[in-house]
């Protein structure tokens, strides 16, 4: 046995990877639990036990968590959120402190590497985000040995072509834009649909695409006004007297700023964006006179069932995980590249944030077949 000293804090770190701990950090989304699935099951064939740790950091810093069987886990594959819950609050470098009245922010790692070592985890599997990975990379300089699982709705991280998660919501916004597609023309109106993404737009180009948007406004694609009013208008002289608009919660004209709906200092990044559909679908009706009506969709996008392929990519990224514990490959984080799971270093998985660069392929098909981005 190998004995650690790290910051006054003894480690053992035994010659075979016994204990595991895994928590999903961030938004829920569907797949997560297909994930968890995908780590507890193989785990008894490695020896390992697995800890599943309640509420993401949160519960790693309070020390809440319990342990996870087969029967546990059994019959949770197209269950959406996480039978573990989650937090967006809770980093561990970052977190919110009541005190006379105010929230004060404070660092607890100490306390997430004493329960670490209090459980007798050889290793953690997080499964995540952007913000979890930046965690992972932090508590992994720490001395613990983290393993990231990547999962954002978002599609964000560079690393990975894809994040489990994504195509689950890419699905409800096309389904969405499909219903709203019958009463936008039977009505004669402009509806204005406003997707999830922050400051990555591949929700709405993605979910616009395969829903048949008319326009679709994105962060990475700033937007004119008049581009937008004289879509609408010369579809109407083409005999369409209706519009779909998605549109990115993110999306910003070339003359403005994002729109942001409020502040949460308890989070990492505090910005809450929202309102631009509001705000879209109002110039639209003030600018070419015609009936506009605005859907938000908001957390239908991360809820329900994960779509067949999220759930295979969610499984084989949590049986690829757990192999990587067993190999102790630690800092590392799961990745599909193409057809293929690997893995990168975590420092790679958050160099850059991954967003829709405008010569992509699908920003180039959607303009192909008569989109507007507002250009």
């Amino acid at each position: 046995m190998v004995i650690i000293e790290n910051k006054g804090l003894i480690m053992a770190a035994s010659s075979k990877v016994k204990r595991i701990g895994i928590l999903t950090g961030g938004g829920d989304c569907p797949g997560l639990n297909a994930v968890i699935r995908g780590v507890t099951k193989p785990a008894q064939d490695y020896g390992m036990s697995v800890l599943g740790i309640i509420d993401g950091f949160e519960g790693l810093v309070e020390g809440r968590a319990k342990e996870l069987k087969n029967d546990d886990v059994s019959g949770i594959l197209a269950r959406g959120g996480t039978i573990l819950g989650s937090s967006n609050k809770g980093d561990p470098f970052h977190w919110p402190i009541q005190k006379d009245g105010k929230i004060e922010i404070a660092n607890k790692s100490e306390a997430a590497l004493r329960n670490y070592q209090a459980w007798n985890l050889d290793a953690l599997i997080a499964i995540g985000g952007d913000g979890t990975m930046h965690i992972c990379k932090k508590l992994g300089e720490m001395g613990m040995n983290m393993i990231g699982v990547p999962k954002t709705i978002d599609n964000d991280l560079e690393a990975t072509d894809l994040t489990f998660g994504h195509d689950s919501a890419v699905y409800v916004v096309a389904e969405a834009l499909d219903r709203l597609h019958t009463t936008a023309s039977s009505h004669h109106r402009v509806i204005v649909v406003e997707v999830m993404g922050r400051y990555a737009g591949w929700i709405a180009l993605n979910g616009g695409l395969a829903g048949g948007a008319d326009i679709i406004l994105i962060p990475e694609i700033p937007f004119s006004w008049d581009r937008v009013y004289d879509k609408i208008l010369k579809r109407e002289l083409m005999g369409k007297k209706f519009s779909l608009v998605c549109v990115s919660e993110g999306a910003k004209p070339m003359d403005g700023e994002m729109v942001i709906k409020g502040q949460d200092i308890k989070r990492h990044d505090p910005v809450q964006l929202g309102g631009i559909g509001e705000l879209v679908a109002k110039k639209i009706e003030e600018n070419t006179n015609r009936e506009t009506r605005v859907t938000v969709l908001g957390h239908l996008q991360r809820g329900g069932s994960p779509t067949p392929f999220d759930r295979i990519l969610s499984t084989k990224f949590g049986a690829f995980a757990i192999q990587l514990a067993a190999n102790k490959k630690f800092g590392r984080m799961v990745a599909l590249k193409g057809s293929d799971v690997k893995n990168v270093r975590i420092e790679e998985a958050i160099s850059h944030q991954k967003l829709v660069q405008p010569d992509t392929q699908a920003v180039f098909a959607a303009k192909a077949v008569g989109i507007s981005f507002g250009e």
